[in-house]
């Protein structure tokens, strides 16, 4: 194994925001709420930390304001030190860089901090899987197999319209990546891409100055997919539980899979934790007259209704007499008295009057956009 400092991670917040265009149309995809009190970045942020790497680039593109108050200087990771730590790293970070199209073209403008960085190997995640990981493991298949890339992968179904986001591998057995597919038309049980790459520093250098000199800009479809064969790919199979977050559905389904006690002791390890922000919020209040069924409740909440199969984030109040069932309501939103809420998401700051009606269906609930008024 390489010692620690052998390592830099690099984290893409702005990956695949138009999954979720609702979600992101006022933050990136690693500032989304998500369970209650995290937020997408969380996850891949901490895996890191917990694996070594104490050297941490977050690579953003747009609407990062909020990425920006949630990380702060990364005392909640232990990142804030003089050496290595957190790093935020805006677009046009250097003269002649831009807004970039793909992954090889923010690597490019962000090049000076990578070649500054004193690590033999880099690796890269984006914000759109909720897992559990140890990159440890990840890294030693990558040095023990002599491979060029190593890509990580989890075995899944996948429908129709999930393999329309998805990166799907063909693997051998020796873990060798022998095809690339980029949305495909299929559906049923696939190795699907977990948008996780190790690489060592000097192989990844070679990928993007070429590719910047060829006006190359996707590292699924220029690099993993028309150089397969020309590269070792090696695969990393990832058997923990995982959830991929495409779209509000995928979110919806991912929130809601957090009610079942098995799947939090898969995710939520004593051993490796997930950090988070710190809020000091009072506990959360229930009144005398309510019922909460089967629900995460956040610090701050005041519920006086009924909750059921929901999850609420911090500072939400739930008016007398209101019933909200199979939902997840977001930062500081307020339900007045005797309303009626059922498969709904609202974003944060959302105020719903009295005796409001609001229905969606487990396969299309309905969004309440951030700061709306019902």
């Amino acid at each position: 194994m390489t010692n620690r400092g052998s390592v830099l991670g690099l984290i893409f917040a702005n990956m695949h925001d138009s999954h979720v265009a609702d979600l992101t149309k006022a933050r990136t995809m690693g500032s989304i709420l998500f369970g209650g009190r995290y937020r997408l970045i969380d996850f891949p942020l901490s895996n890191m930390v917990n694996s070594g790497i104490d050297e941490v680039g977050v690579i953003t593109k747009s609407n990062y304001q909020s990425l920006l108050d949630h990380l702060g200087s990364g005392r909640e990771w232990d990142l804030a030190r003089k050496k290595g730590g957190l790093h935020l790293l805006p677009p046009f970070s250097h003269v002649g860089s831009g807004m970039y199209r793909g992954r090889l073209e923010a690597l490019y403008g962000i090049w000076d901090f990578v070649e500054n960085s004193i690590a033999d190997y880099v690796l890269l995640s984006d914000c759109d899987i909720v897992t559990t990981i140890d990159y440890e493991e990840v890294l030693k298949k990558h040095i023990e197999s002599l491979a060029d890339i190593t890509v990580v992968y989890g075995r899944c179904i996948v429908s129709m319209e999930q393999a329309k986001c998805a990166t799907v591998f063909a693997v051998n057995e020796d873990g060798r990546i022998y095809d690339v597919l980029i949305n495909p038309q299929i559906s049923g049980a696939c190795d699907v891409s977990l948008n996780m790459y190790v690489i060592s520093k000097k192989f990844l250098k070679n990928i993007v100055m070429e590719a910047m000199s060829r006006s190359l800009y996707s590292f699924e479809r220029d690099v993993l997919q028309a150089r397969v064969r020309d590269y070792k790919v090696i695969g990393y199979r990832h058997d923990r539980y995982f959830s991929k977050i495409d779209s509000m559905n995928s979110y919806y389904k991912a929130n809601m899979a957090l009610l079942d006690p098995r799947v939090r002791e898969k995710l939520f390890l004593e051993e490796t934790p997930i950090y988070t922000k710190i809020r000091d919020s009072a506990p959360a209040k229930f009144g005398f007259e309510s019922s909460v069924k089967n629900s995460l409740i956040a610090d701050g909440c005041i519920i006086e209704g009924t909750v059921e199969n929901s999850v609420l984030f911090r500072g939400v109040k739930v008016g007398k007499g209101a019933v909200v069932k199979n939902s997840i309501l977001m930062q500081d939103t307020e339900i007045g008295q005797k309303c009626d809420i059922n498969y709904v998401i609202t974003d944060k700051n959302v105020a719903i009057g009295n005796y409001r009606l609001l229905t969606g269906s487990q396969f299309y609930p309905l969004f309440v956009g951030k700061g709306a008024s019902i």
